[in-house]
């Protein structure tokens, strides 16, 4: 068990995927500069119930922790940074600190293992590889794995247009396999076709 700053946001955050951000609010400030110069990570958590900015009512139980692969001034004078997935984890005890700042003492879940793609799914393979140009930065520059389950999986919850509910059910799965199978089940893209 250890303890981890939480980010509730209003979208989930898979193992291996990025996810932009502009900070804005002092505990979140506070937050990112902590986190960079300590090279620590924190916790990217659904909110169930509540608002990003305000009073946060409910959080999901699961999330992913993130590091800080990138960070930029914007034009508006806020910061943005890209942050990359890490673990999922399960959030055990949450608290929140006088500035604000959610902690969450929380217990890293098994890291997936590498499966290979099976045969059947290579049509979601496809799919996704057609998709990634679409969402530029940092999507047409990472390293690929199209012959992963986990990751090809993980990487159409993220960047389909399903319920952030399915991507918190999703985030859930410990099998590749049956990941790719909801999305199957869905008719993401018609059976057989490439």
């Amino acid at each position: 068990m250890i303890e981890l700053p939480l980010f509730p946001l209003n979208t989930v955050l898979f193992p291996e995927g990025f996810l932009p951000l502009r900070i804005f609010e002092p505990r979140y400030v506070d937050m990112v500069g902590r986190c960079m110069r300590e090279g620590s990570p924190f916790g990217v958590i659904l909110i169930r119930s509540g608002a990003e900015v305000g009073e946060v009512k409910e959080i999901a139980e699961f999330g992913t922790s993130a590091v800080i692969v990138d960070f930029n001034n914007q034009p508006d004078g806020l910061l943005g940074i890209t942050c990359r997935g890490e673990r999922k984890f399960r959030v055990l005890n949450q608290s929140q600190r006088a500035d604000g700042l959610y902690m969450g003492e929380v217990e890293y879940l098994e890291p997936e293992s590498k499966v290979e793609l099976p045969y059947e799914y290579r049509t979601l393979a496809e799919l996704l590889r057609k998709m990634l140009p679409a969402f530029g930065e940092p999507y047409t520059s990472m390293p690929t794995q199209f012959d992963d389950a986990s990751w090809v999986g993980s990487r159409l919850a993220e960047l389909m247009p399903v319920s952030l509910a399915d991507k918190l059910t999703l985030l859930r799965y410990d099998d590749p396999v049956a990941r790719l199978e909801w999305f199957r089940r869905i008719r993401v893209v018609p059976v057989g076709s490439a």
